[in-house]
């Protein structure tokens, strides 16, 4: 889902050129600026590099709340987040929403995004108990401050149904969505970016909700226009084309399942490299298509998957937990109940001790350790 953007500074006047400042806030603004375009392109490290010297020079000129500053620390945030290093991105954001409450106040509107960003970085740790009260908060603050059409109020609807959605809640998921969407398309536009992210959100719901029959006519939908709209290689378009291969391996089509899942991984590794957390998913989702279809090709994918996302997002990041669950079912459907279950043994206490023993990937990681023991 997208990140909550961060508005523009109101208009200040600018330094005149014999001012001492100028030209280091010209550097930070021109790091600022690279690091974007890196960003985008899929080069985050580069991207962080750039956004933490901007930073430094932001906080030592400006000091820790200025505007400037916050706004800063919040792109390096989701930067680190974007890169899978929530052990990072979390500070951060924490350290962003204190210093806003205390310069801007509570009710500032880059207040209530630093909350909302940091809502979801905890969601995509897996703490839905931080998450969903956080996002809950900040949405009513949205309402409150700036109104229910705000495109900052919708944003956040939207981010609160994917909560609810990675809470296994697809019943107060699903009509957040849609009223998420609609609202989106009447007050930004059929073709706004942030529109086709809450299409592709709603059919993720859907498909959570076990409904291909809606999700996939929308998934498909959302990935033309995405490549009308951002083009071919946009990260964006390149999450909806893997989105769609998932979706159509759920509806049991694995011949356009692995088609398009190959196709995604592709170019995932071209446009973003093959470290980056999306082509990692790719690689992930080929790799339970090949599972699906009972192909030897599933197992030394799994476990390239699981080696890659130990490597890149660490050992306790949620998407490595699932890698590693995945990895233990294709030993199983091999006939290697040993390993599989060591494996999901190992997965289940790590994913207690990380997520919690009510967490739905906990759950299913339970499920699976019981199949196998009563093999």
């Amino acid at each position: 889902m997208a990140h909550l953007p961060s508005p523009p500074p109101p208009h200040r006047r600018p330094h005149p050129p014999s001012h001492p400042d100028h030209d280091t806030h010209q550097t930070a603004r021109a790091l600022e600026r690279a690091a974007i375009y890196q960003r985008e392109q899929g080069a985050l490290a580069p991207a962080i590099h750039a956004l933490q010297r901007a930073l430094t020079t932001r906080e030592r000129v400006s000091g820790a709340g200025h505007l400037d500053t916050l706004l800063a620390r919040n792109d390096l945030a989701y930067t680190c987040r974007e890169a899978g290093d929530l052990g990072q991105a979390i500070p951060l954001y924490q350290r962003n929403l204190a210093d806003s409450e205390r310069e801007l106040g509570v009710d500032h509107p880059n207040t209530l995004i630093f909350r909302a960003n940091l809502g979801g970085a905890y969601r995509e740790a897996g703490d839905l108990g931080r998450a969903i009260p956080l996002i809950e908060h900040a949405l009513a603050d949205f309402e409150r401050v700036l109104g229910a059409d705000h495109p900052e109020t919708l944003i956040a609807r939207n981010y609160l149904a994917a909560a609810y959605r990675s809470a296994g809640d697809p019943g107060r998921a699903i009509p957040l969505n849609e009223h998420a969407l609609a609202d989106l398309e009447r007050v930004l536009g059929a073709d706004h970016p942030e529109t086709l992210t809450a299409r592709n959100n709603l059919a993720a719901a859907y498909q959570s909700a076990g409904d291909p029959g809606r999700a996939i006519p929308l998934y498909e939908r959302t990935l033309a226009e995405r490549e009308r709209v951002l083009g071919t290689d946009h990260p964006n378009t390149l999450v909806s084309r893997n989105n769609l291969a998932y979706a159509y391996q759920g509806a049991g089509d694995l011949g356009r399942a692995i088609a398009l899942n190959e196709h995604a991984l592709a170019e995932c590794e071209r446009v973003l490299g093959v470290d980056h957390p999306d082509t990692l998913t790719a690689r992930n989702n080929l790799a339970i298509a090949y599972y699906n279809a009972g192909d030897p090709r599933a197992t030394p994918l799994h476990e390239q998957t699981q080696i890659d996302r130990l490597r890149v997002l660490g050992a306790d990041h949620p998407d490595t937990l699932g890698a590693r669950n995945n990895l233990a079912a294709a030993y199983e459907a091999a006939g290697d109940l040993g390993r599989a279950i060591r494996l999901y043994r190992d997965t289940l206490a790590d994913s207690e001790r990380v997520l919690g023993p009510g967490h739905p990937l906990t759950a299913t990681v339970r499920v699976n350790l019981e199949r196998a023991l009563s093999r």
